[in-house]
């Protein structure tokens, strides 16, 4: 029987407004790999949360959500989708409602703890060579063994524009505070805003997006050559 070969493993972490999401699926795109948005997973749970009106701020009932938590997720980054049982949650979990609710969640240590192994288990076993996992504590946490790590970030000035230009249905002082605040919150729990050894930082605070996702799969040609030759 043949060894499955595990794919190869491109780690993106980076705060909210950074451009991880869009530029880690085009990047997933370009290089004909998978694509895996693990904060998908978090807000999925605060979702849930939510429509079972769990108090988040109880770690034991939050919890407690992890044992009927069906969780799906589409990795190929043309067909992106998240459902919770039998409930298409795509859009849903990008409200303002869950955006508010997802820090909270994603603060009890036994959620990250359920959450990795279970994002370790889906880069494993996605069907193509490789797959680019982005998150907040990927490159540290969920897979630092990962042959190319990437701080992906940008001036809090650029965030805050970016994020206001995606979400038009609130004000820019609105959006500001919000992301302010998930950094604050996120901050606790995690390190996202500096890059741990051996993890490369690309700054976008002054790339267009084509500019960025360039940036990157240099970063990724230049990291897997260098592991070819060693």
């Amino acid at each position: 029987m043949a060894r499955h070969t595990l794919p190869t493993l491109v780690a993106i972490d980076g705060p909210a407004g950074s451009g991880k999401s869009s530029v880690s699926r085009a990047v997933a795109r370009r290089l004909g790999f998978a694509y895996l948005d693990t904060g998908a997973a978090y807000r999925a749970l605060a979702w849930l949360a939510l429509d079972r009106k769990t108090d988040q701020t109880q770690a034991d009932a939050v919890t407690a959500l992890l044992k009927d938590f069906d969780y799906s997720i589409g990795t190929d980054p043309d067909e992106y989708f998240v459902t919770v049982g039998q409930t298409d949650v795509t859009d849903a979990i990008r409200s303002p409602e869950v955006s508010a609710a997802v820090s909270a969640v994603a603060r009890v240590p036994a959620v990250r703890e359920a959450l990795t192994e279970l994002f370790r288990s889906l880069a494993a076993n996605v069907d193509r060579p490789g797959v680019v996992v982005e998150g907040r504590d990927i490159t540290t946490i969920v897979a630092p063994e990962a042959e190319v790590r990437i701080l992906l970030t940008a001036s809090e000035e650029a965030r805050m524009a970016r994020r206001s230009a995606e979400i038009t249905t609130q004000s820019a002082q609105t959006v500001a505070e919000q992301l302010r605040s998930r950094d604050r919150a996120d901050s606790q729990v995690v390190d996202f805003m500096s890059a741990a050894d051996g993890v490369i930082t690309v700054d976008s605070t002054h790339l267009d997006f084509e500019q960025t996702i360039d940036a990157v799969i240099d970063v990724y040609h230049t990291r897997t050559k260098r592991a070819l030759n060693e």
